[in-house]
């Protein structure tokens, strides 16, 4: 099953980038990685990360530990249909959701995450889900041209599919964006260019 392995992040000051998410998230660079790029970039740059977590207080105690470390919030940590989340952006620009689907804390409260989760604002949900599966994902759920997710192996990043214009309504953000997305994902499905503009390239580089 093809998955992702890691993401990298583009950014202009790596180090501080790599500071900010060991001190905000406790993000090793397994999984999340970041390196140097001056390539343009403005507004929404089409996707999100999100840290899923077991219950509301990780929810808060990362959103805390991130408007600490510098992050900006986008949306507060609260109640909603299907769980409890906030939305912040790191200071190198990207989003992040921090969400889990739990509403009663059920133990003490930790920083510790469950799954990392992209997810790509798309212009057409079904023909990218179908350039997907050509290329060796599965498809985990799907709801018609609005969602998709991927199924994922352990210790990797889950990939799922949204339509542009909602996933910066859930972002808290205008959905118009010019420039590079500042983002590689790296993965055994790879390289190659997405329908989207978004880069693979293969596991390893």
């Amino acid at each position: 099953m093809n998955s992702i392995d890691s993401v990298t992040l583009e950014v202009a000051d790596p180090e501080a980038a790599a500071r900010f998410y060991s001190d905000a998230f406790g993000l090793d660079r397994s999984r999340v990685r970041v390196r140097g790029s001056e390539e343009p970039a403005s507004g929404f740059r089409g996707f999100t990360l999100s840290l899923v977590v077991s219950q509301p207080g990780d929810v808060d105690a990362l959103h805390r530990a991130a408007l600490d470390a510098g992050a900006t919030s986008l949306k507060p940590a609260e109640k909603s249909l299907w769980g409890y989340g906030g939305v912040v952006r790191a200071p190198d620009g990207t989003i992040w959701q921090l969400a889990t689907s739990s509403k009663k804390n059920t133990g003490p409260v930790t920083r510790n995450v469950d799954e990392i989760v992209l997810l790509l604002g798309v212009e057409d949900v079904k023909t990218t889900k179908q350039f997907y599966v050509e290329r060796g994902l599965t498809v985990g759920k799907s709801f018609g041209g609005k969602y998709v997710e991927f199924a994922t192996g352990p210790d990797t990043v889950k990939l799922s599919l949204y339509k542009r214009r909602a996933l910066a309504k859930v972002a808290g953000v205008p959905a118009d964006g010019t420039g590079s997305h500042r983002l590689v994902i790296s993965g055994p499905a790879g390289p190659f260019t997405d329908p989207d503009g978004f880069v693979w390239e293969a596991a390893g580089q």
